[in-house]
Protein backbone atom coordinates (compact mmCIF):
# COMPACT_ATOMS: atom_id res chain seq x y z
CA UNK A 1 0.00 0.00 0.00
CA UNK A 2 1.30 3.45 -0.90
CA UNK A 3 2.21 5.65 2.07
CA UNK A 4 -0.77 7.83 2.88
CA UNK A 5 -1.62 10.88 4.99
CA UNK A 6 -4.98 11.12 6.76
CA UNK A 7 -6.35 14.26 8.39
CA UNK A 8 -9.09 13.87 10.98
CA UNK A 9 -10.65 17.29 11.48
CA UNK A 10 -13.34 17.29 14.14
CA UNK A 11 -15.28 19.45 16.53
CA UNK A 12 -16.21 18.03 19.91
CA UNK A 13 -17.64 19.79 22.93
CA UNK A 14 -17.97 17.03 25.52
CA UNK A 15 -15.61 14.43 24.10
CA UNK A 16 -17.99 12.06 22.31
CA UNK A 17 -16.95 13.02 18.78
CA UNK A 18 -13.35 13.19 19.97
CA UNK A 19 -13.57 9.57 21.12
CA UNK A 20 -14.69 8.44 17.66
CA UNK A 21 -11.95 10.54 16.05
CA UNK A 22 -9.32 8.77 18.12
CA UNK A 23 -10.63 5.34 17.11
CA UNK A 24 -10.72 6.31 13.43
CA UNK A 25 -7.11 7.42 13.84
CA UNK A 26 -6.22 4.02 15.29
CA UNK A 27 -7.84 2.27 12.36
CA UNK A 28 -5.97 4.41 9.84
CA UNK A 29 -2.65 3.92 11.62
CA UNK A 30 -3.16 0.15 11.60
CA UNK A 31 -2.96 0.43 7.80
CA UNK A 32 0.28 2.37 8.02
CA UNK A 33 -1.21 5.85 7.56
CA UNK A 34 0.36 8.99 8.97
CA UNK A 35 -2.48 10.67 10.89
CA UNK A 36 -3.08 14.21 12.06
CA UNK A 37 -5.84 14.67 14.65
CA UNK A 38 -7.10 18.27 14.74
CA UNK A 39 -9.84 19.87 16.83
CA UNK A 40 -11.68 22.84 15.38
CA UNK A 41 -11.82 25.69 17.87
CA UNK A 42 -14.98 27.04 19.50
CA UNK A 43 -16.51 30.06 17.82
CA UNK A 44 -18.79 31.31 20.60
CA UNK A 45 -17.49 33.73 23.20
CA UNK A 46 -16.11 32.68 26.56
CA UNK A 47 -19.10 34.10 28.44
CA UNK A 48 -21.41 31.59 26.76
CA UNK A 49 -18.94 28.74 27.20
CA UNK A 50 -18.67 29.50 30.94
CA UNK A 51 -22.44 29.07 31.37
CA UNK A 52 -22.39 25.42 30.29
CA UNK A 53 -20.97 23.01 32.89
CA UNK A 54 -17.84 21.27 31.66
CA UNK A 55 -17.58 23.06 28.33
CA UNK A 56 -14.54 25.20 29.19
CA UNK A 57 -12.74 22.34 30.94
CA UNK A 58 -13.27 20.00 27.98
CA UNK A 59 -12.29 22.66 25.45
CA UNK A 60 -9.10 23.49 27.35
CA UNK A 61 -8.20 19.80 27.60
CA UNK A 62 -8.79 19.08 23.92
CA UNK A 63 -7.12 22.28 22.74
CA UNK A 64 -4.07 21.21 24.72
CA UNK A 65 -4.04 17.83 22.97
CA UNK A 66 -4.87 18.83 19.41
CA UNK A 67 -3.83 21.70 17.18
CA UNK A 68 -6.50 23.51 15.18
CA UNK A 69 -6.83 22.25 11.60
CA UNK A 70 -5.38 24.46 8.88
CA UNK A 71 -5.36 24.75 5.11
CA UNK A 72 -1.89 23.23 5.19
CA UNK A 73 -3.27 20.13 6.93
CA UNK A 74 -5.90 19.65 4.22
CA UNK A 75 -3.33 20.09 1.46
CA UNK A 76 -0.99 17.59 3.18
CA UNK A 77 -3.69 14.95 3.48
CA UNK A 78 -4.54 12.24 0.98
CA UNK A 79 -7.77 11.64 2.84
CA UNK A 80 -9.85 13.78 5.20
CA UNK A 81 -12.35 12.52 7.79
CA UNK A 82 -14.67 15.23 9.11
CA UNK A 83 -16.31 14.80 12.51
CA UNK A 84 -19.05 16.82 14.16
CA UNK A 85 -21.74 16.48 16.79
CA UNK A 86 -25.25 16.89 15.44
CA UNK A 87 -26.78 20.36 15.58
CA UNK A 88 -30.48 20.08 14.75
CA UNK A 89 -29.71 17.28 12.32
CA UNK A 90 -26.88 19.19 10.71
CA UNK A 91 -23.16 19.89 10.97
CA UNK A 92 -21.95 22.13 13.78
CA UNK A 93 -21.07 25.73 12.96
CA UNK A 94 -17.58 25.08 14.27
CA UNK A 95 -16.77 22.34 11.76
CA UNK A 96 -18.44 24.31 8.96
CA UNK A 97 -16.22 27.29 9.78
CA UNK A 98 -13.17 25.14 9.05
CA UNK A 99 -14.66 23.85 5.82
CA UNK A 100 -15.43 27.42 4.76
CA UNK A 101 -11.77 28.34 5.33
CA UNK A 102 -10.72 25.92 2.58
CA UNK A 103 -11.98 28.15 -0.23
CA UNK A 104 -8.47 28.93 -1.42
CA UNK A 105 -7.60 25.25 -1.84
CA UNK A 106 -10.97 24.63 -3.51
CA UNK A 107 -10.31 27.43 -6.02
CA UNK A 108 -6.93 25.93 -6.88
CA UNK A 109 -8.36 22.42 -7.18
CA UNK A 110 -5.92 21.12 -4.61
CA UNK A 111 -8.46 18.92 -2.83
CA UNK A 112 -9.77 17.21 -5.94
CA UNK A 113 -9.37 13.45 -5.86
CA UNK A 114 -8.62 13.08 -2.16
CA UNK A 115 -10.70 10.66 -0.10
CA UNK A 116 -13.35 12.11 2.21
CA UNK A 117 -15.64 10.70 4.88
CA UNK A 118 -17.69 11.84 7.86
CA UNK A 119 -18.64 10.76 11.36
CA UNK A 120 -20.84 12.14 14.11
CA UNK A 121 -22.21 11.79 17.62
CA UNK A 122 -25.66 12.65 18.88
CA UNK A 123 -27.19 13.11 22.29
CA UNK A 124 -30.36 11.19 21.42
CA UNK A 125 -31.22 8.08 19.45
CA UNK A 126 -32.26 9.03 15.91
CA UNK A 127 -31.10 12.55 16.71
CA UNK A 128 -29.70 13.19 13.25
CA UNK A 129 -26.70 10.87 13.04
CA UNK A 130 -27.38 9.88 9.44
CA UNK A 131 -28.58 13.29 8.23
CA UNK A 132 -25.53 15.02 9.72
CA UNK A 133 -23.10 12.81 7.83
CA UNK A 134 -25.11 13.08 4.61
CA UNK A 135 -24.98 16.87 4.98
CA UNK A 136 -21.18 16.61 4.99
CA UNK A 137 -21.41 14.92 1.60
CA UNK A 138 -22.58 18.26 0.17
CA UNK A 139 -19.40 20.15 0.98
CA UNK A 140 -17.20 17.14 0.21
CA UNK A 141 -18.64 17.08 -3.30
CA UNK A 142 -17.97 20.79 -3.76
CA UNK A 143 -14.39 20.36 -2.57
CA UNK A 144 -13.89 17.58 -5.11
CA UNK A 145 -13.30 14.82 -2.58
CA UNK A 146 -14.04 11.21 -3.44
CA UNK A 147 -16.71 10.38 -0.87
CA UNK A 148 -16.02 7.15 1.02
CA UNK A 149 -19.09 5.69 2.76
CA UNK A 150 -18.86 2.57 4.86
CA UNK A 151 -21.68 0.67 3.25
CA UNK A 152 -21.93 -2.71 4.90
CA UNK A 153 -18.42 -3.70 3.89
CA UNK A 154 -17.60 -4.89 7.41
CA UNK A 155 -19.75 -6.94 9.81
CA UNK A 156 -19.34 -4.19 12.43
CA UNK A 157 -21.72 -1.92 10.52
CA UNK A 158 -24.56 -4.40 10.99
CA UNK A 159 -24.29 -3.84 14.76
CA UNK A 160 -23.63 -0.09 15.04
CA UNK A 161 -22.87 3.11 13.16
CA UNK A 162 -24.41 3.87 9.78
CA UNK A 163 -23.56 2.97 6.18
CA UNK A 164 -22.59 6.64 5.79
CA UNK A 165 -20.07 6.81 8.62
CA UNK A 166 -19.37 6.02 12.26
CA UNK A 167 -21.65 7.44 14.93
CA UNK A 168 -22.47 7.14 18.61
CA UNK A 169 -25.22 8.22 20.99
CA UNK A 170 -23.96 9.94 24.12
CA UNK A 171 -27.31 10.53 25.85
CA UNK A 172 -27.59 13.10 28.59
CA UNK A 173 -24.64 11.72 30.56
CA UNK A 174 -21.95 11.81 27.85
CA UNK A 175 -21.91 8.04 27.53
CA UNK A 176 -18.76 7.02 25.64
CA UNK A 177 -18.95 5.07 22.38
CA UNK A 178 -19.85 1.42 22.83
CA UNK A 179 -17.44 -1.37 21.83
CA UNK A 180 -19.59 -1.79 18.71
CA UNK A 181 -19.25 1.94 17.90
CA UNK A 182 -15.50 1.61 18.32
CA UNK A 183 -15.38 -1.31 15.88
CA UNK A 184 -17.16 0.77 13.24
CA UNK A 185 -14.90 3.77 13.80
CA UNK A 186 -11.77 1.65 13.46
CA UNK A 187 -13.14 0.12 10.29
CA UNK A 188 -13.76 3.63 8.96
CA UNK A 189 -10.14 4.52 9.65
CA UNK A 190 -8.88 1.42 7.87
CA UNK A 191 -11.18 1.99 4.91
CA UNK A 192 -10.16 5.64 4.62
CA UNK A 193 -6.47 4.72 4.59
CA UNK A 194 -7.00 1.98 2.02
CA UNK A 195 -9.06 4.11 -0.35
CA UNK A 196 -6.81 7.16 0.03
CA UNK A 197 -3.80 5.00 -0.74
CA UNK A 198 -5.44 3.56 -3.86
CA UNK A 199 -6.44 7.02 -5.08
CA UNK A 200 -2.97 8.37 -4.44
CA UNK A 201 -1.35 5.48 -6.31
CA UNK A 202 -3.73 5.92 -9.24
CA UNK A 203 -2.95 9.63 -9.38
CA UNK A 204 0.78 9.00 -9.37
CA UNK A 205 0.39 6.46 -12.18
CA UNK A 206 -1.52 8.96 -14.35
CA UNK A 207 1.17 11.60 -13.94
CA UNK A 208 4.05 9.32 -14.98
Amino acid sequence: MASVNVLIAFYSRNGSTEALAREIAEGARSEGADVRLRRVRDIVNQEIIAKVPGWKENADRMNGLYEAPTEADAEWADGIAFGSPTRFGNVSSELKSYVDSLGGLWFQGKLVGKAGSGFTSTSSLHGGNESTIITMYNFMAHLGLIIVPLGYADPAVFAAGTPYGASSVSGQNNTPPTPQDVDVARFQGRRMAQVASALKAAGETRTK
